[in-house]
């Protein structure tokens, strides 16, 4: 029976692997990899870089296939849609893979940013695949250190507050309104900067791009002073790399943390 490891590698610092994650690697075979591009070519480095920091070389080998595109542009109704058919369209190039590449007693491994629980399809995409019937396998799961958690360290903050709760949602939802009963909210996938909506709100905001890598870029403080200049680094990121990928929380200040600073 093969066997595949879905293994969390943490936001982009090789030295964020657990132990655990580190002994799933050296017992790795094969690695499948999904290249993004020329312009996301940074990404398969990266993930480069933590088997050549963490796995013996010539111990393994690297197959990799190109990420199916996805449209972007389908939004209401048609979003839901067009995820599944991108998720199936990677589920053929997982089956391909799987199939073709590994042997029946070998093990291969998926390398999830962050942790494969959190905002991945992976899980979801090998499930799809094994209910397909067509190739069989046995596969667990090596939780990682998520940008969520990333952010708030770089930050020296904490996720929630005592006995209060927090939520992590999208961009899209955060946009539609914020969450009832929450003060915490940590946002991720948000490619068209909904924290501007809410500039003029009794909030700080905890902003990360390219957590764990060289490239990190970390902004903090009262949204209606931190928002422009979020937007500002955020636009030079992108124009500068071609793409980003960031998180921030948006936490509501308690009635007396505003008369303290003057609010």
């Amino acid at each position: 029976m093969r066997k595949i490891h879905v293994i969390g590698i943490g936001a982009g610092d090789p030295d964020q692997l657990t132990l655990q994650a580190v002994k799933a690697l050296r017992s790795t075979d094969v690695f499948f990899v999904l290249d993004k591009g020329e312009v996301k070519s940074d990404l398969v480095q990266l993930r480069r870089d933590i088997l050549d920091a963490h796995v013996p070389d010539g111990t393994y080998r690297v197959v990799a296939a190109r990420d199916p595109e996805r449209d972007r542009s389908a939004g209401g109704s048609a979003y839901s849609p067009a995820v599944g058919d991108w998720r199936s369209a990677r589920a053929d190039i997982y089956e391909r893979m799987i199939a073709e590449e590994l042997g029946e007693d070998e093990r291969g491994a998926f390398l999830v940013w962050g942790d494969p629980a959190l905002y991945d399809s992976t899980l979801g995409i090998l499930e799809e695949v094994l209910e397909r019937g067509a190739v069989a396998f046995e596969y667990d799961v090596v939780p990682g250190i998520s940008s969520v958690s990333a952010l708030v360290a770089r930050h020296r903050t904490g996720l929630n507050r005592v006995a209060r709760p927090v939520q992590i949602t999208t961009g899209r939802r955060l946009a539609e309104g914020f969450p009832d009963g929450v003060d915490d909210v940590v946002v991720m996938l948000d490619a068209h900067q909904a924290f501007r909506q809410y500039a003029d709100q009794d909030m700080d905001i905890y902003w990360g791009a390219y957590i764990g890598t060289p490239d990190e870029i970390l902004a903090s403080g009262p949204i209606a002073e931190a928002a422009p200049r979020i937007e500002r680094l955020r636009a030079e990121a992108r124009e500068r790399k071609g793409w980003i990928m960031d998180t921030y929380l948006l936490r509501r200040r308690k009635p007396e943390e505003s008369q303290a600073s003057g609010d």
